[in-house]
């Protein structure tokens, strides 16, 4: 058996981080057919028919031309596909008019190797000595940006302020005040819709980190994964922010092609430059040939209009469901609650003053044949010991709404025994009835 000698970086990188380290045990569980697990753990889109057919059918037009051969048999630019940059540059002149041109654009191997990118093109050791920070400036966020740095302590995270809604319902709101921008920072990234509470940070405070960055020349990635006009997953109108130092990017996995990895970034050629090098350095360019039909269905309107008419709705109409399973089976005097639904594939359950750890309702919800995810590995950087982050869990939107509304009553009854038990062993000896 060889047991390979790693470097320090070599060690790091084999290392799981995130959700992916408790995917180990959701596959290996899942993998017993013998129960019919309910299964809320999935961060795959579904295969909706009306988007796998678009696909088809831009597949089977790209076949039939002659650009295939040049799009599959030959290698390209590190910044992408030009017939496709052209496209996005088109669409965001003209739907939100920014000035934007090819020269602005630049297409990855999915979203999470763009922000490894600039995670550490902006971040981590400068050429002085000095640790620059990438900032995270609203805490749960995505669980990737675990892995986006090569050194772990240049990623740090801001807790935010936690606004109660009533009604069991609460936001995470960015604590802007304590924002500690300066020339430590290297860049702040965030997503937005986030992944995993579906929190839509407000305009206004977009635009403070925006302006406060651009006087400093960081640049701001804002993460548009589950964002208008593609795969547009909000429930509410949301503005797209533009400014100087912003890049702004993009993902069609949600749009329905997660398996051709198409991340697309949106800002100044300055900013994108490195990034494009450390891509041609690392994977040469993205697959041409998900740009290929992706630039069709942009162009003819078509990925728009899905998006906003089938895959918008479809989600939106399980996340209702399922916040009336919640109100429906959760006993009202418990201390539970549920992140806004902003946006996204994802409910996010807040469990405030649990007597267990999201690890630990983890494994009982899974007894009880559901499995979700819990959610200690959404708060990446996040310095200090705050409670929250072992009382929280992700709740995927991708099941049938039977198994989510069948979910929603297991994960109940097992909350419900856990503060039941832990209020029983609170009462003083001679007091319980």
């Amino acid at each position: 058996m060889i047991t390979p000698r790693l470097s320090k970086l070599g060690d790091r990188m084999s290392q799981l981080t995130g959700v992916r380290a408790i995917m180990k045990d959701i596959i290996e569980t899942l993998a017993n057919t013998d129960v019919r697990w309910i299964n809320l753990s999935a961060g795959n889109p579904l295969i909706l028919p009306e988007a796998e057919q678009m696909w088809r059918d831009y597949t089977a037009e790209l076949l039939a031309e002659p650009a295939f051969g040049e799009v599959l048999c030959r290698y390209g630019s590190s910044q992408g596909y030009e017939p496709f940059i052209e496209v996005i540059a088109d669409y965001f002149r003209q739907e939100y008019g920014w000035n934007v041109t090819p020269q602005q654009v630049l297409v990855t191997s999915g979203s999470q190797s763009l922000y490894f990118f600039a995670a550490n093109s902006f971040g981590g050791e400068s050429s002085s000595g000095d640790l620059r920070s990438v900032l995270l400036p609203l805490s749960p966020d995505y669980t990737g940006y675990n892995g986006v740095s090569l050194n772990p302590e240049a990623l740090v995270a801001l807790q935010p302020t936690i606004q109660h809604l009533g009604n069991h319902r609460f936001k995470y709101v960015p604590n802007l005040d304590r924002l500690p921008l300066d020339e430590s920072i290297g860049a702040v990234l965030f997503s937005r819709p986030c992944n995993p509470s579906g929190n839509v940070m407000a305009t206004e405070d977009v635009r403070r980190i925006a302006d406060r960055s651009a006087r400093l020349s960081i640049p701001v990635l804002i993460d548009s994964a589950y964002a208008p006009p593609f795969p547009n997953l909000v429930s509410q109108n949301m503005d797209l922010v533009w400014g100087d130092t912003i890049i702004h990017c993009l993902s069609l996995s949600k749009a329905g092609l997660p398996g051709e990895r198409l991340g697309v970034a949106i800002g100044a050629p300055e900013l994108l430059a490195p990034l494009q090098a450390f891509q041609a350095n690392a994977a040469i360019h993205s697959s041409r040939f998900g740009q290929a039909i992706a630039a069709k269905a942009i162009a003819s309107g078509q990925l728009a209009n899905l998006a906003k008419t089938v895959i918008q709705p479809h989600y939106h109409h399980k996340r209702e469901r399922l916040e009336a399973a919640f109100d429906r089976e959760m006993p009202q005097d418990i201390p539970w609650h549920l992140h806004v639904g902003e946006g996204g594939i994802f409910a996010w359950l807040w469990l405030q003053d649990s007597p267990h750890t999201d690890t630990d309702l983890y494994q009982a919800i899974k007894q009880a044949g559901t499995i979700v995810v819990p959610g200690q590995s959404f708060f990446p950087g996040l310095r200090g010991d705050w409670a929250h982050t072992h009382q929280c869990l992700r709740i995927s939107l991708t099941a049938s709404v039977e198994d989510i509304e069948a979910g929603v009553a297991a994960i109940a009854r097992v909350v419900t025994q856990a503060y039941n038990a832990e209020a029983r062993s609170a009462v003083p000896v001679g007091q319980a009835t």
